[in-house]
């Protein structure tokens, strides 16, 4: 095994200082575990510019829906937005699906400042930043409302000739993805069949088909779950399943045993369902004793440090049952009563999965306190206080004519939920965070939008600017990590495992480019922890079952390890 060699570059400050003074953390490998050489680069992260112990919301650049004079069901659906590096500069950028309009890029100039520009893709519904193609710079993929497919915004670039960083930017070309035509509501990306480039899952929504005039959806040869097997850039077609009311499409894996499932969360009375590759190809296989009716998002992580998932849905059920908020729902929800089968599993509430002592996955949300939340989309579990546990955040909201014709301007006007993890895997309800917009959020992400090591919380409004809202808890410690995969076909490691090892507990953490409702995540990793943690090790699964070990990495920092 060659030796590790270790690159401190000369970032922020030119040098790497602390107040524990100049650090360089050790790879180690330790037999029989099969091993990966690496180098490590590590940078500080900045120090927060104001501590307030809570959020602060900031408005963004961008709106969606606020063209249309009416908002009827399903346009009332809205977007997503995604966030990650798109010009190589060490910041997150931002990505926006607009369903009224043209997409737009928000460039980050650092300290929460951002340039503005469109992009000539309309009417999306999701978004993701993935490098699709390998060659080190991320690209733009939309979903679309109606009939309409994938699109694939290459990135080419920058014109390293340019002396402003305007004329700096890269430069996006519409390509294609040869192969790829089959409508598309919902995606994910990951590398599915294990062979080293990054596949590509997509959902339909039929009942928004219907209304284009597709009726039944699942006659259409162009609807349905669909399965993107890459080869050099070539993508073999195989649908899983014609009937889709797809609204999240989630790659992981459910059965433990180091193989990802495909996960697609429904809306309506169609179940939730799960493939899973054997020897005959791609089965359904059947997990869940509960499952969300609608099924707005998907999303898991591990709440308790102790190794076990806990996977996360959304639906519709109210947070507040007072009579003013029930004259508000009633009239909805009784035009909506689920008609159930007899072994139906689903109910119109949120659902928190875990596996019980037999290992069956158990329905634990009301007993954890987030079985309630409102008219909920979007959700994310992310450390927000940074103390070690998974926090979590969902965005609220309704605006159709013909469904709340009832109620001022059509809306239902909700507040966003934020939960804070006790520490046992039940929440809190955390309104001294202020994180309670009203701004009718559909797609979101959590990402260090400034550099300062904390999550911060970007928002796709419908008929309102986007939010970013700003974290300034000033809570904890943390570190962040980015993985870079060398000549690999999935250069950023998606679908890679980390556990970081403190004297607290165990903190894990998986590596993503898509999830949740119609959103893309960015592939750094965070971390948080308690000032006073002492970090041991960083362990790094890569996709292929490799592994580096990373000895005590330095708090508050931002380390790229490239394999």
């Amino acid at each position: 095994m060659p030796l590790a060699r270790f690159v401190v570059p000369l970032l922020l400050a030119g040098c790497l200082c602390s107040a524990q003074g100049t650090h360089t953390p050790a790879v180690r490998h330790t037999p029989p575990t099969s091993t990966a050489s690496v180098t490590l680069a590590t940078a500080p992260l900045l120090a927060p510019d104001a501590c307030r112990g809570a959020f602060v919301t900031h408005r963004l650049d961008f709106t969606t829906g606020i063209r249309l004079r009416e908002i009827g069901t399903y346009i009332s659906n809205g977007s997503g937005v995604a966030a990650n590096d798109l010009d190589n500069d060490g910041d997150i950028d931002l990505a926006f699906a607009s369903v009224d309009g043209e997409g737009r890029i928000l460039w980050n100039e650092g300290n929460l400042r951002f340039t503005s520009a469109s992009l000539d893709d309309r009417f999306a519904r999701g978004v993701a930043i993935v490098d699709v193609d390998a060659d080190g710079w991320n690209d733009i993929v939309f979903t679309h409302r109606g009939l309409a497919g994938v699109s694939y915004w290459r990135n080419l670039g920058a014109d390293d000739s340019q002396a402003s960083s305007a004329d700096h930017r890269p430069i996006f070309e519409l390509s294609s993805l040869p192969g790829v035509d089959h409508y598309a509501y919902a995606m994910a990306w990951g590398d599915v069949d294990g062979d080293g480039d990054l596949d590509l899952v997509t959902g339909t929504y039929g009942a928004e088909l219907k209304q284009h005039g597709i009726d039944p959806p699942e006659e259409d040869p162009k609807v349905g779950i669909v399965l993107y097997l890459q080869d050099e850039g070539v993508w073999t077609a195989q649908v899983l399943d014609r009937h889709a009311e797809a609204l999240s499409v989630a790659i992981l894996d459910l059965t433990g045993d180091g193989q990802s499932e495909i996960w697609v969360g429904n809306d309506f009375a169609l179940d939730d369902k799960i493939w899973k590759y054997n020897a005959n190809g791609w089965q359904r296989i059947f997990l869940f004793t509960q499952t969300s009716y609608n099924t707005m998002t998907t999303d898991w992580g591990d709440l308790t440090n102790d190794g076990k998932l806990t996977l996360f849905t959304t639906d519709m059920n109210p947070y507040d049952i007072s009579p003013r908020t029930l004259a508000m729902w009633v009239p909805v929800i009784n035009q909506l009563v689920p008609h159930h089968r007899a072994d139906d599993v689903q109910i119109m509430a949120n659902v928190l999965l875990e596996r019980d002592s037999q290992g069956r996955w158990q329905n634990q949300a009301t007993a954890r306190g987030v079985d309630a939340s409102g008219w909920s989309w979007d959700a994310r579990f992310g450390d927000l206080d940074q103390d070690g546990y998974l926090d979590l955040y969902i965005v609220n909201g309704m605006i159709a004519t013909d469904l709340f014709g009832h109620l001022h301007n059509s809306e239902l006007v909700e507040e966003n939920q934020a939960y804070r993890n006790r520490g046992d895997g039940s929440f809190d309800s955390a309104p001294q965070w202020q994180l309670g917009s009203t701004a009718s959020g559909r797609g979101m992400i959590m990402a260090d939008m400034d550099n300062d090591g904390d999550l911060d919380i970007v928002v796709n409004n419908l008929r309102g600017f986007a939010h970013v809202h700003e974290n300034q808890l000033c809570s904890g410690a943390s570190l962040q990590v980015d993985l870079a995969w060398s000549g690999s076909q999935n250069i950023n490691a998606i679908g890679a495992q980390l556990a970081l090892h403190t004297d607290k507990g165990v903190l894990r953490r998986d590596v993503r480019a898509s999830g949740g409702y119609l959103s893309g995540d960015p592939v750094r990793v965070h971390f948080g922890f308690p000032a006073e943690a002492r970090l041991d090790r960083l362990e790094i699964e890569w996709p292929d079952g490799e592994v580096s070990l990373v000895d005590a990495p330095l708090r508050n920092s931002l380390l790229k390890v490239t394999r």
